[in-house]
Parts: C-alpha cells; sequence; structure tokens
C-alpha cells in the first residue's frame, strides 16, 4: 500500500483574505511534516482564556539535559542525553534515551512564563498578555449636531 502526501494549496486563501496571509502560512506550517516524529508525546492544556501549559513525557531525563527557548513566536524544546559508556546488556530496552527537538509555534502575544519537571514530566506555562490597545473598549455614540448655514 502506498502512501501519498496532500499539501494544501492555500492560494485562493491568500488572494481572497487580505491580512490573513500570516494564518495562511500557519496552516501551510502546520500541514508540513517538519520532522516531528511524536517523540516526546506531550500535551497541550487551556487552563484559563489566556493560560495554557503544554506537558512533556521527558522521563530519563534531569534538568540539565533539557534547555528550553523562546525567541519571537517560536517555543524551542531540546533533549540531550549525555554520552556515557553503559556496560549494561538489556533484554529490552523500552525507555527512550535518545535527544530530541520540539518546536512549537506560539500565537501572537503568547510569552513563556514558566517551566517545571516534575515526576518525569516537562510542564511548561504560557500567556497570551494582550496590549491595551489591542483589548475591546466600548465607543459612546453621541448625537449628530446639526449644522445651520
Amino acid at each position: 500500500m502506498r502512501n501519498f502526501s496532500i499539501s494544501p494549496d492555500l492560494t485562493p486563501l491568500y488572494r481572497s483574505a487580505i491580512g490573513f496571509d500570516r494564518l495562511a502560512q500557519l496552516a501551510e506550517h502546520a500541514a508540513a511534516n517538519n520532522g516531528n516524529n511524536g517523540y516526546p508525546p506531550y500535551n497541550i492544556e487551556l487552563l484559563g482564556e489566556n493560560r495554557y501549559r503544554i506537558t512533556m513525557a521527558v522521563a530519563g531525563f534531569s534538568m540539565t539535559e533539557l534547555d528550553i527557548t523562546s525567541e519571537g513566536e517560536k517555543l524551542l524544546v531540546k533533549g540531550s542525553k549525555a554520552n556515557q559508556k553503559d556496560e549494561r546488556k538489556y533484554l529490552h530496552q523500552g525507555i527512550a534515551e535518545r535527544g530530541f527537538e520540539r518546536t512549537f509555534q506560539l500565537a501572537d502575544h503568547v510569552k513563556v512564563i514558566g517551566a517545571e519537571l516534575e515526576n518525569g514530566l516537562l510542564n511548561i506555562d504560557l500567556e497570551r498578555e494582550i496590549p491595551e490597545a489591542m483589548k475591546a473598549r466600548k465607543i459612546e455614540i453621541t448625537r449628530a449636531r446639526l449644522i445651520t448655514e
């Protein structure tokens, strides 16, 4: 059986939606296979209206072997195992000991506010901080003034 990769053509969206080209680029990026093979598994939770949490299963990694970098609208989580001469002979090795890189595309105004490692789970807390100028505001309606000549 053959697997076919279908790449959606979002060109019509570029032509008909003014100012939404970034949305189309994000959709194309999500549809593309960017090398993430599903390791390590992760969850994304909605904690509140503007609060999120990414939880990654990183069993076997210590805090010194994990690195989190936030640059612009990208969040990069890396795990690298130190090269150790291991003399153990496994009958079955089901616990992955390979390094990883996982990239998350953050929406506008989303900031990383903290991270913690507990029981093999890496929790990364995020919050969307909407600038005052972009928040909804009520516009007062006034009576029209009559112009007299």
